[in-house]
């Protein structure tokens, strides 16, 4: 037997994000597989977070030095007969030949299922190269040239993970000629191609490492590709789909599809109100949040079966990871299209996954384990989000959910209005997205308590809402001045802004570029404060709102021959170089047609036709139909395969956009936005609170009261207050109340009047200890 030489030097990178088609057998199967280029990318098992190999493709040579790889031929033609199966029919072109593939996931087993043809000169022949990539690893492969009862095959194991690749001919036979196996880089069918322009190698074993297998094939025939517990069952398990004929298991595949989508027919005005032209897109979006959801972990759904930019990534994560909030906008198209059940799982994972104090994870594997461990507000809020927009639809079924929303607006009240991350998961502040979602979670779970908690809940989005503009609105910049505006809403604001008079002016790093640009919070836009509009708490026709959607469509909006896109904010780096090499840290930002999306609700809401910003979403899809994360916006790059108003290298496809695109067109028919939250919606209806009080905290330490209001002390842990009037006369002491989110003391202050001053300090009876320093609030004139 021989061993394939490893190489010296190894950087295991991923395939390309640019997927033209994900499929997976609904609710049963246990494989899930993604095209790209034309080939077999990443195919997951035995849940949707674990990649098995990075790629299977051919090579097509005639044995006298001519040799072409598939995936470096020009964009191959890609069908797909039924909107609503993804069960892909690629055909590759060449002078000299041209090679269709098909694939379909056995419904019954753990088996992909590959039936191609080579046509053309019948000097050529097809070879088979895969790389291995068992558990996502790609240190530990082994590899083998084997025999399984009396059939050649190819087979890897690493950990707990068998692989096996059997071939059939024509007459349903053994099909394989030559194999080998080896290392990618050093001994692997590519380097042997590349050294010898023919295959020559036959080594019988390879690894441990990132390995690769490799065989001459008949012109025609099946391919499985099996997965297992181990070489020996995924082998079995291969020759059994074989056996049972592309025909039945396609047959089956197709039925079970077919089955799903019959339980979620599109509402009955919908033919009559969405235009023909995006009924694909709606039937493949409807299949996007059908397929990545797992089956081992039901309602767990990860963002992409993809790594961006993948080619150039070597990422353990990628996108196939779980992110509460983009499970939430992905339950919340859901919801829209009727998938009530499949909704309620996403709320049943979310309530077996938080966190002890109340808090979601940023990011985690299916099973829970964390992968980036940053703190994210809105990712707390977005499951009481779910459980209310169920309810809502009287849809909860029984489930038992009061225990997950205390702890979530526990965790929102002790943590907010800052949050360490904003959701594009770059800087901590105040954002205008993610303190919406978590007013909107105090006020959508309040309805799920009672008493003191539902008060204290309520009484903190009221607040946090009547000093939004306060802490993330600015006025009179020289950006204001650009756009002939009053101000706009701030990207992000520094947490001291909730103390620090200038904090706006304060430098806000922006991440993912190779050299900060140095510019003040007060320069900084994004999208984000469309949700202020989307969740009731502002008005479209707000003046705020209005000035800000003007700086936004100046600064971030681009105009592609596909329609108008955005950018997350000014300044982004998370995207291409300008020579379109792949993001590596550093880059600069393109436009998201998920942002499109929002800016299409936003539109709606104005009473204007959200339809060109559907239609703009329909045409950034990829070859395949997909939507990416997001669209190259600059001058083509035509190697690079980048032109304007298409997808980047960036993930595709993206839940959250398939989401969104569902949710704008179920908004366009009932002319509002279908997961604006009902409680909020009603409670604030765009319009600003105006309060009595003001809450005073110890990360949130007021200076100043105006006259007539109440000094409201809200804190985490049982106080006292002691506390008097213009330098501590008249002292008193004030036990807080117990309101369950929070302890709470009201100093009556209502009747003291501009110039005098209240002057306190606290007792923590739980530790028999004093704070240790005085406060003081001084007591202002002016309207409140």
């Amino acid at each position: 037997m021989s061993h394939a030489p490893s190489p010296s030097w190894s950087h295991p990178v991923w395939a390309s994000a640019q997927k033209s088609c994900v499929g997976v057998a609904p609710n049963r199967s246990r494989v899930w597989f993604t095209m790209a280029r034309g080939i077999l990318t990443e195919v997951f098992y035995p849940r949707i977070d674990i990649p098995q190999i990075r790629d299977l493709g051919f090579i097509i040579a005639d044995d006298q030095g001519f040799w072409v790889e598939l995936k470096t031929l020009p964009e191959p033609e890609l069908h797909l007969e039924d909107a609503q199966i993804p069960l892909p029919q690629i055909t590759h072109h060449h002078e000299r030949f041209s090679f269709s593939l098909r694939l379909c996931p056995d419904s019954r087993r753990d088996v992909l299922l590959l039936e191609y043809s080579l046509e053309g000169d019948a000097k050529l022949r097809p070879y088979l190269l895969c790389a291995a990539r068992l558990g996502g690893d790609a240190t530990q492969n082994e590899a083998w040239c084997g025999s399984w009862e009396g059939r050649d095959l190819l087979w890897a194991e690493q950990g707990p993970f068998g692989l096996a690749l059997l071939c059939a001919n024509e007459a349903g036979l053994p099909g394989f000629a030559r194999r080998s196996v080896g290392e990618i880089g050093a001994s692997d069918l590519w380097q042997d191609f590349h050294q010898h322009r023919r295959m020559r190698w036959d080594y019988d074993s390879a690894g441990p490492g990132e390995v690769a297998l490799s065989g001459e094939l008949p012109r025609q025939g099946h391919l499985a590709l099996g997965l297992g517990s181990s070489k020996e069952a995924a082998a079995t398990n291969a020759w059994a789909t074989l056996a049972c004929g592309f025909a039945q298991i396609e047959a089956e595949y197709q039925a079970a599809w077919r089955d799903w989508h019959r339980g979620h027919p599109p509402p009955r005005n919908f033919r009559n109100r969405i235009p023909d032209d995006l009924h694909t897109l709606y039937a493949r979006s409807i299949n996007v949040l059908k397929v990545h959801e797992d089956h081992t972990f039901p309602g767990a759904r990860v963002a992409s079966l993809s790594v961006p930019w993948g080619e150039a990534s070597d990422s353990r994560g990628g996108y196939h990871l779980v992110w509460s909030r983009d499970l939430v906008e992905s339950a919340g198209a859901l919801v829209a299209i009727g998938a009530l059940a499949e909704a309620r799982q996403v709320l049943a994972y979310l309530i077996s996954t938080q966190q002890a104090d109340g808090h979601w994870l940023q990011n985690q594997w299916l099973g829970g384990k964390p992968f980036w461990q940053g703190i994210q507000l809105d990712e707390a809020g977005f499951p009481v989000l779910l459980a209310s927009l169920l309810e809502e639809r009287k849809a909860l079924n029984g489930m038992s959910v009061r225990d997950m929303i205390e702890r979530a607006l526990h965790f929102i009240v002790c943590e907010g209005p800052v949050t360490g991350q904003d959701r594009w998961e770059e800087d901590g502040g105040i954002n205008a997205f993610t303190l919406t979602v978590a007013i909107a979670a105090l006020v959508e779970g309040a309805s799920f308590l009672q008493g003191k908690a539902a008060d204290c809940a309520l009484m903190l989005a009221d607040y946090w809402n009547a000093h939004m503009e306060d802490w993330t609105f600015v006025r009179n910049t020289d950006l204001a001045q650009r756009f002939h505006v009053s101000g706009y809403y701030l990207r992000i604001a520094p947490a001291d802004v909730l103390t620090q008079e200038g904090a706006k002016d304060e430098w806000i790093l922006v991440k993912n570029r190779a050299q900060d640009p140095h510019w003040a919070a007060s320069e900084q836009v994004a999208t984000d404060f469309l949700q202020l509009v989307r969740y009731g708490l502002r008005a479209a026709d707000d003046p705020q709102i209005q000035d800000s959607v003007a700086v936004m469509d100046g600064l971030l909006k681009t105009d592609t021959p596909k329609g108008s896109v955005w950018h997350r904010y000014n300044g982004d780096g998370y995207g291409e170089h300008p020579d379109g090499n792949p993001f590596d840290g550093c880059g600069i930002g393109r436009g998201w047609p998920l942002l499109t999306g929002e800016r299409g609700h936003y539109a709606l809401a104005a009473g204007e036709d959200p339809l060109p910003y559907l239609r703009a979403m329909a045409a950034m899809t990829g070859k395949g139909g997909l939507l990416p994360e997001q669209v190259w916006d600059s001058d083509p790059i035509p190697e690079k395969g980048l032109y304007p108003g298409q997808p980047s290298g960036s993930a595709m496809p993206l839940v959250w956009t398939h989401g969104e695109f569902l949710k704008l067109c179920h908004s366009t028919l009932q002319g509002h936005a279908v997961d604006r939250p009902a409680q909020t919606w009603k409670r604030y209806g765009g319009q600003r609170p105006q309060l009595d009080y003001r809450i005073w905290r110890l990360r949130h330490r007021l200076r100043e009261l105006m006259v007539g209001q109440e000094l409201r002390i809200l804190l985490g842990a049982p106080f006292r207050v002691h506390w008097g009037i213009d330098d501590w006369q008249d002292v008193q002491d004030l036990r807080a109340e117990d309101w369950e989110l929070g302890y709470l003391a009201c100093l009556p202050t209502r009747k003291l009047r501009p110039g005098q001053s209240v002057q306190f300090t606290l007792y923590w009876p739980e530790s028999n200890s004093w704070q240790g320093e005085n406060f003081t609030v001084q007591i202002i004139g002016g309207e409140t």
